[in-house]
């Protein structure tokens, strides 16, 4: 089967753009025909992936996080497949699946893999592959979209510490289920997989393939604590701590006290009150055997 290689060639600060010429080489080496698209912006990345489809084309999307939801997103529930090349700046559904976080490295994953259904999240109408978060995070986010001297994976950590000095509790309430919860502190998050923010590892039990969401709620400490705590969440062992909760849920509804955007794979998808679902095995993607 062809690949149609859609591209951000801005991602990850150029890096996607850089590394085509070497990624189109080395699919060549793997004898996989292909031809290169270049995206304009998310909308025009969907139309790429359902017209790749309609062709009998995989869609690749080679780029960032954002980038592999709305490819997925436009091939859900299709005939479609979707494979993956990382070339984004945190690149966290690639790092879920063992993809290869190099994009010629990953490669060997569209010549050799294997086509599974996978499980998507949606919030507020729009599709996402990762962790669809707001609270502190939304601030940490818009930090780390805005900055332009840090590059790479440290810019999500930038965000954080920046957000951190100026974030007070905002008050959240959670309908997981049916089941209202009410949770003041830092963030609401729903995890259709592990990571987010370039390598946290915000759910380390969440996987696209049960059906369900990880969501986690991280309530009220001290900055000072909340600072230590930071640096666990990439090894997973955060959810040691008694101000943090893991429920699994097919559906939750989301509000809180004061305005709050929703992020999910690094992009704005939505003012709160947001509901969030899984969709189980949504989407075809080429995975590592």
């Amino acid at each position: 089967m062809a690949l149609s290689l859609i591209v951000n060639p801005a991602a990850g600060s150029g890096r996607a753009g850089r590394a085509l010429v070497g990624v189109q080489e080395t699919l060549a080496g793997h004898g996989l025909e292909h031809h290169v698209v270049r995206t304009r912006g998310l909308d025009h990345a969907r139309e790429l992936a359902r017209a790749a489809a309609a062709g009998g084309e995989v869609a690749v999307a080679f780029g960032g996080d954002g980038l592999v939801g709305a490819v997925a997103g436009a091939l859900m529930h299709s005939d479609g497949v979707l494979g993956v090349l990382p070339g984004g700046r945190g690149n966290d559904f690639a790092r879920t699946l063992g993809i290869p976080l190099d994009p010629r490295a990953a490669c060997e994953v569209l010549a050799r893999g294997a086509v599974r259904e996978l499980d998507l999240g949606q919030a507020g109408g729009r599709t996402f592959v990762g962790i669809a978060s707001c609270g502190f995070d939304s601030e940490a986010n818009r930090i780390a979209n805005q900055a332009r001297l840090v590059r790479g994976s440290a810019v999500y950590l930038y965000g954080a510490l920046r957000a951190l000095f100026g974030w007070s509790p905002a008050t959240f309430t959670v309908i997981l289920d049916g089941e209202r919860r009410t949770v003041t502190g830092y963030t609401v998050a729903a995890a259709n997989s592990r990571f987010y923010g370039g390598g946290m590892m915000l759910a380390p039990g969440a996987s696209p393939r049960d059906g369900l969401l990880d969501v986690v709620l991280i309530a009220g400490v001290p900055k000072l604590r909340f600072l230590r705590l930071l640096p666990t969440v990439f090894r997973g062992t955060h959810v040691r701590r008694t101000n943090v909760q893991i429920v699994r849920a097919r559906e939750l509804e989301v509000s809180a006290d004061r305005p709050l955007t929703m992020y999910a794979d690094g992009d704005p998808i939505g003012e709160l009150p947001v509901t969030v679902r899984a969709l189980p095995r949504a989407v075809r993607v080429i995975v590592p055997v």
